[in-house]
């Protein structure tokens, strides 16, 4: 049958539409789109641990302070105060109605019924004072007051008939023993305010804390009426709102508690007190371990014990040490005495405050503070413990930044911590339907934990698990504005996104590309947040076709990252300018910051035209392709070589589509001569910007304009001499702009005149058999060269035309070829890829090229036409 006339000659650049082959999608990943990487932005480290950084946007008066004044001072001893911080409102004060008797059915004394003339010679009692927490004066005495038998000993307890009160001299809290001295007389009670008047007699009285052996404690004073007493919030009893509950302090001790006590708890303390806080620090310290101790064993923590208050009384007395050690030690009691209000708050500032210095950092690698500052986390409101989380989370923040200290962290649960506050706090932001400014002040401090221990290979399953992703995207809705939390965040989405299991968690969370492309145009000149918004973006669309879709259907979203592109493209070209006059060091780094935005962003649109979906788009955007040929024309490859490669990619990615609005076939010869110009300067110095030059070639070669362009330019000579780099990939793309300029007869001859049919000969037998792409690349230039034959071997060589006879034949026997192709160590599915690649991108093309050849043999070359 013959071949129909009319059948016009197919070169093999074009794809069969009827024969699809199975290797098209891994020959075009190859060839054409690809997506591109880049190393993560430079995270420079905090020189300076410091709670809100120089350039924070918060105002001073606005956050809570780095430096601050601290010490025994400023702890209360009684430790009674609400959470909320808010004062307790004094009783009425109201006559005294006559003496006081006692109700039989109930612990509370209440007034006889006035007599007539029993107002006679009475008074008010005396008015409490404003602050409750300052001691009431004991000058006078009220009705039935008793005199009181104390013991020798502030640790020793009385026995029958005593009850537990609290001492309402020094500090408020301190636990004292009264023992009614006469069976008869029950002690009496006055409506005098809420603090109970007791004589005692102070610890500087006593000569405690100057080195000296503490002398037995000597007080007495008057039974008086309790005050009122409530639980707080945190179950700690409370002055002056009713007596329904009590604290495990209030209680009264058994002999036993007594006994354990004054053997094994009360020594220690009273030698802690008589020590000098700067000269017995070693002493200190084995005593506050042992007590620890102690209490750990004996499930003293928390509010289990009874002398709770008069023991954090004597640690806070000693907070004016100068050691770390000692006070991470005194620190760590308090924490684990579960202490509230402003002691708790004051405890968070002085573990910040020992974290802040990065020397100490061995001392919180030793015993187990940590724990505690991860429990406390755990346990406190984000509402009411506000400025105690903020320093709180501060020192995690510190201290995670030695790598260390953050994996033990990571080990410790702090990944959790900080993941339960995150939520809670987005749960009462969601509430509220606002942001909380407080709350605010704690992100800070929390995103930059979050930051370090995101370098901690452990913690990813933690950070998907706990819910650390969908939180931080969570804040940066509602914190879009606050560029303090937003770069931290940043931060730690691009050590996430840098696996790919974080990448689709973070993808497939609703609104999140919405989030990141408000950011790029909320904080548009703040270049330290951009390049790492950008980097995200870049690793969310590098490999994950639903993310690409998400984020270019956003409104307006190749409109964002553009205009990213022109700001800091212009910002580059000005101070590039400047520099060049100056030579000013400053303005070099600043070229530096500007251009490794454009590379990310460039990346972001580059890996976006990967989707066959949205590269026709990217690729019908003038502005785009003005954005990159301009970078083209104003970087140097030797001094910006990421971003012009960066550049080439895009440009090559966007040249794969040949659609009719295609911004860079209506401009072909415009891209040709900035990519030429290129390959000029980095001819024999840069191999890889070489190779986008040729992948962008392969793709616009496909234009006769082009092809008689790059002709004239020598663009053969200069792809036949690549066929000699060794490289397998180098001699591929080679191989592409061969094959399209091949398919012009009259620039065919200059392949054999280079010695080009020679090279490709030596490519197919080195590399044939082990590349299959490589070698269906190398048959198919040989194709389109032989196009007009008459004569094997006057178009290939005599010994050329043999050898690629003889050489095609071999490698189109499936049993030779697979021998040599696989081997036993491949898996299953990797040998089928193989197989499939022989079969369907070689032996297509390779078996007509053989019969070709083998038609055309003859001895004889056809003699030459006649002038």
């Amino acid at each position: 049958m013959e071949p129909n006339k009319k059948t016009k000659e197919r070169p093999f650049y074009e794809a069969p539409s009827n024969l699809p082959t199975s290797s098209k999608i891994i020959n075009e990943a190859r060839t054409s789109l690809r997506s591109l990487k880049t190393k993560r932005p430079f995270t420079p480290r905090d020189e300076n641990r410091t709670l809100f950084g120089p350039s924070s946007s918060r105002a001073p008066e606005n956050r809570p302070p780095s430096a601050f004044s601290l010490g025994a001072r400023h702890f209360d001893g009684s430790d009674s105060r609400p959470v909320s911080g808010t004062r307790l409102t004094p009783l009425e004060h109201t006559r005294v109605h006559g003496p006081l008797i006692e109700d039989k059915t109930s612990s509370i004394h209440t007034p006889k019924p006035p007599l007539v003339g029993d107002f006679e010679g009475q008074v008010l009692p005396p008015k409490p004072p404003s602050d409750p927490n300052r001691p009431v004066s004991r000058k006078g005495s009220g009705h039935g007051r008793s005199r009181l038998q104390h013991s020798n000993s502030v640790d020793s307890f009385s026995t029958a008939g005593e009850v537990t009160g609290r001492s309402r001299t020094g500090s408020i809290g301190e636990e004292c023993t009264i023992k009614e001295t006469n069976s008869t007389d029950r002690p009496r009670r006055v409506h005098s305010g809420p603090k109970e008047r007791t004589e005692n007699v102070s610890v500087e009285e006593r000569g405690v804390g100057d080195g000296k052996e503490c002398p037995p404690r000597l007080a007495s004073a008057a039974a008086v009426r309790s005050p009122p007493t409530s639980a707080s919030k945190d179950g700690e009893s409370r002055a002056g709102s009713g007596g329904s509950k009590r604290s495990p302090g209030d209680a009264a001790e058994t002999p036993e508690e007594k006994f354990f006590y004054t053997q094994h708890i009360g020594p220690l303390v009273e030698e802690m007190l008589c020590l000098s806080k700067k000269k017995d620090t070693e002493r200190i310290s084995e005593l506050a371990d042992s007590l620890y101790i102690i209490l750990h064993r004996e499930n003293l923590l928390g509010r289990n014990c009874k002398k709770r208050s008069h023991i954090l009384k004597t640690v806070f007395k000693l907070l004016d040490a100068e050691e770390p050690k000692v006070l991470l030690q005194l620190a760590k009691i308090i924490l684990a005495l579960k202490v509230s209000g402003n002691n708790l708050t004051n405890v968070c500032k002085l573990v910040f405050k020992v974290s802040r210095n990065e020397k100490n950092d061995q001392e919180f690698m030793e015993g187990n503070v940590l724990d505690h500052l991860v429990e406390t986390i755990e346990s406190l409101d984000h509402t009411s413990s506000a400025e105690a989380l903020v320093y709180c989370v501060g020192s995690l923040k510190f201290l995670s930044g030695n790598m260390s200290l953050a994996k033990l962290l990571v080990k410790k649960g702090g990944v959790e911590a900080l993941s339960r506050l995150l939520t809670a706090g987005n749960r009462s932001n969601t509430e509220n339907n606002k942001a909380s400014e407080q709350f605010g002040n704690i992100l800070v401090q929390l995103t930059a934990a979050l930051r370090n221990l995101a370098d901690v290979s452990s913690s990813r399953e933690k950070f998907l698990s706990g819910g650390v992703v969908e939180g931080l995207c969570k804040v940066m809705e509602f914190y879009a504005q606050d560029s303090d939390i937003m770069l931290n965040s940043s931060r730690t989405f691009s050590k996430l996104t840098l696996h790919t299991d974080c990448c689709n968690a973070l993808s497939e969370q609703r609104g999140c590309f919405k989030s990141f492309l408000h950011l790029l145009n909320k904080h548009l000149h703040k270049e330290d947040l951009i390049v790492r918004v950008c980097f995200v973006l870049g690793n969310l669309t590098a490999k994950n076709e639903f993310a690409r879709s998400e984020l270019f259907q956003e409104p307006k979203s190749l409109d964002t990252l553009l205009s990213v592109f022109k700001t800091y493209l212009e910002k580059g070209i000005k101070t590039t300018e400047k520099s060049n006059e100056g030579e000013d060091a400053k303005e070099i780094r600043e070229v530096s910051k500007y251009e490794d935005v454009l590379i990310k962003v460039v990346r972001v649109i580059a890996n976006l035209s990967i989707s066959e979906d949205i590269g026709p788009f990217i690729a019908s955007s003038q502005p785009c392709l003005h954005l990159l040929l301009n970078v083209l024309d104003n970087k140097d490859e030797s001094s910006s070589e990421e971003l012009v490669l960066n550049i080439m990619a895009t440009i090559n990615n966007l040249s794969f589509y040949p659609v009719k609005t295609s911004a860079i076939m209506a401009k072909p010869i415009l891209v040709a001569e900035s990519l030429f110009h290129i390959m000029k300067l980095v001819l024999t110095q840069n191999m890889e910007a070489m190779i986008e030059c040729a992948r962008v070639f392969g793709n616009l070669t496909r234009q006769k304009t082009v092809r008689d362009y790059l002709y004239k330019k020598k663009i053969c000579e200069v792809m036949i001499t690549l066929l000699d780099s060794g490289s397998r990939e180098v001699v591929y793309v080679a191989c592409g702009v061969l094959i399209n300029m091949m398919a012009d007869e009259e620039k065919r001859p200059v392949l054999k005149r280079e010695g080009g049919v020679n090279k490709l000969l030596e490519v197919l037998r080195d590399f044939g058999k082990t590349d299959w792409q490589l070698a269906s690349m190398v048959c198919q230039v040989l194709w389109n060269y032989s196009g007009k034959i008459n004569s094997a071997n006057a178009c290939f060589g005599d010994p050329q035309a043999q050898e690629l006879s003889e050489l095609l034949v071999e490698m189109l026997d499936e049993e030779a070829a697979m021998d040599v192709s696989v081997n036993d160590e491949m898996e299953e599915e990797v040998r089928c890829i193989v197989h499939d690649m022989w079969k369907a991108d070689f032996c297509p093309v390779a078996s007509q090229l053989l019969h070709r050849i083998d038609s055309h043999q003859s001895k004889f070359e056809p003699l030459e036409p006649p002038p």
